[in-house]
């Protein structure tokens, strides 16, 4: 009987694998960990087992990790402090005897990509591929829900400010995210990456029409430099430091870097992807 795990389970794209998983597997195959086992204890009631494990504590994954034939690494929220922690729970896998690996990282994470999270998932990967044991990498493009408060304030204000000039992004829905990964989990061959996208790139203009769509009337792209946008975020209260980040994303997108569209999500999973559009109530697909 293989056992598959998910680290990171008590998180948004966490909760949404397990409960795609459990409809492919028996709950005796699934091993969840989290630093906080309590948040899933309706899991626990379920059959599932929770156990405790730390980025920071190699003694608690190497625990946490036993018997655990495919594991899923859901990348940490510690952007630019988390490489030391992945590469932790790596090491502790191979110690622990999972065979087969699957990490959730960014599209085209090469030194040329400006997006800030991009080192932390390109080291990732590398020690994925040096540790010796199988590996998948799961590259999800931007979560279409990080969108919704852009467009909500678009149709408020009537104007949506963008650094990512004529770019587009393939922005995905966690919960396709977490049917891919599953099927990839239970069912994906050896070493291999997939690039997870909607199935559409949508440009800033995309945006303000589904902002439109709300406000009633039309919404203006306003274009500014990088370091505008950066100075704008944090004049409404954002540090500095995630001010640069979401900035970085947008210069991503400017230069092309977030525009790929793949099948990976059908081609896994027998079900395309959902639009963006589709959590937008009243807006049209795109």
């Amino acid at each position: 009987m293989t056992i598959y795990g998910i680290t990171g389970a008590s998180g948004q794209l966490g909760r949404l694998t397990t409960e795609a998983l459990v409809q492919r597997v028996s709950p005796e195959q699934l091993v969840l960990i989290t630093r906080s086992p309590g948040t899933l204890a309706e899991y626990g009631a379920r059959g599932i087992e929770v156990r405790a494990g730390d980025f920071n504590d190699a003694d608690s994954l190497r625990a946490a990790f036993a018997g655990i034939d495919r594991l899923l690494i859901i990348s940490t929220d510690r952007v630019g402090d988390r490489l030391e922690g992945h590469r932790r729970a790596i090491a502790a896998a191979k110690d622990a005897g999972v065979s087969h690996l699957l990490y959730t990282s960014v599209p085209e994470p090469t030194p040329e990509n400006p997006a800030g999270v991009v080192p932390d998932h390109a080291a990732t990967e590398q020690a994925m591929r040096e540790s010796g044991l199988g590996w998948t990498f799961l590259r999800n493009a931007l979560y279409a829900e990080g969108q919704l408060g852009t467009i909500e304030q678009a149709a408020a204000s009537g104007q949506l400010v963008t650094n990512a000039g004529d770019g587009k992004n393939a922005y995905v829905t966690r919960a396709d995210c977490a049917r891919a990964a599953v099927a990839a989990l239970v069912q994906g061959p050896g070493n291999a990456s997939y690039d997870i996208t909607g199935p559409a790139a949508l440009s800033t203009a995309d945006l303000a029409a589904l902002a439109a769509g709300l406000r009633g009337s039309a919404v203006e792209v306003v274009d500014v430099s990088d370091e505008a946008y950066v100075q704008g975020l944090v004049e409404h209260g954002l540090p500095e430091p995630i001010a640069e980040l979401l900035a970085s994303f947008g210069t991503a997108t400017r230069l092309g870097f977030l525009s790929t569209v793949s099948t990976a999500v059908a081609d896994l999973t027998g079900t395309p992807p959902a639009p963006l559009s589709s959590l937008v109530p009243g807006a049209q697909p795109r």
